[in-house]
């Protein structure tokens, strides 16, 4: 069967940042600027930090870092507590600039994967966000560890970058001796679904996991699907991620599977290893989820 080419998609969802300073100077004259900034209190009070997560896996973040925000997305997921009185900004994939900007905030916080889309609007509005990597476990580390140095927060930040490792760690020791399943990873959205590559978050997890992704060496996280060449590549398992709004993803990929006959033929789907992913574990972007995620996929991957 002629192997068709691939296209790469670029996949509109909804996906990183000090200084430091020198003190100079004889006893007597630190003694004067003590003086000084002690009659004076607001000379040496730090700026106010008001800073606006506009993704729900940044508020987990900065929740566990134990950070104040004046500004958290619109979403039907529950957030953390701590923000329930926080000025919801609207969609992650379409703030509302107007509200973030009214909130005056020293930072704005989005994630990479809408980069693209959202970086020349948030100019247009004379704003600068910092997009964050979560593309993976490694630069979610990355993310964190800026962060926690940024705000004062690096105990809260280790604390949480030790526990990924460790799980890494874990997995590596488990998997060691275990023959490497190959794997298809779709990733659906009402309407369509995309092939996640190993750049994609999911795509990395699988990796740490011991899995082989089918669609290796790519530039791009997502492709768009050709099922005659999925069905060459003839996958272990097939992992289904269903993003936006999961419930009809879900009954879209299973009408897909039972109308289009190839399906059928996948090594996969004879052998009842076609598994749905939890949305709450898998999104796609990394996530303090991501311990509960491998562990879930260890089940899948090596049932």
């Amino acid at each position: 069967m002629k192997k068709k080419s691939w296209f790469g998609a670029g996949l509109l969802l909804a996906v990183l940042i000090l200084a430091g300073c020198s003190n100079v100077g004889s006893a007597a004259t630190n003694n004067k600027v003590q003086t000084a900034a002690s009659n004076n209190p607001e000379a040496t009070a730090a700026p106010e930090q008001r800073v606006i997560s506009t993704t729900v896996a940044i508020t987990q973040m900065l929740d566990a870092l134990d950070v104040d925000l004046v500004g958290v997305p619109t979403s039907s997921k529950v957030l953390p507590v701590r923000y329930d009185d926080v000025t919801r900004v609207g969609n992650p994939m379409s703030p509302d600039m107007e509200l973030v900007k009214s909130l005056k905030p020293t930072e704005v916080l989005s994630v990479t994967t809408l980069e693209y889309d959202l970086k020349p609007v948030f100019e247009a509005a004379g704003l600068q966000a910092n997009f964050l990597n979560l593309t993976s476990i490694a630069s979610m580390n990355q993310a964190l560890n800026t962060l926690g140095e940024k705000y004062g927060k690096q105990a809260q930040a280790s604390a949480i970058i030790d526990k990924f490792d460790d799980k890494v760690e874990e997995i590596k020791t488990a998997i060691a001796d275990k023959e490497k399943p190959s794997v298809l990873i779709l990733l659906g959205v009402p309407g369509s679904y995309l092939v996640a590559t190993e750049k994609s978050y999911i795509g990395d997890l699988v990796r740490l996991a011991g899995g082989v992704n089918i669609a290796q060496g790519e530039d791009v996280e997502y492709l768009a699907s050709n099922t005659e060449y999925l069905h060459n590549s003839n996958p272990d398992v097939i992992l289904r991620a269903a993003h936006g709004m999961p419930e009809e993803v879900v009954k879209m990929f299973d009408k897909e599977f039972k109308k289009n006959d190839i399906w059928k033929h996948f090594k996969a789907v004879q052998n009842d290893r076609v598994y749905d992913l939890e949305e709450a574990l898998f999104g796609t972007t990394g996530n303090l989820y991501a311990v509960d995620a491998i562990d879930a996929l260890m089940g899948m991957l090596y049932p």
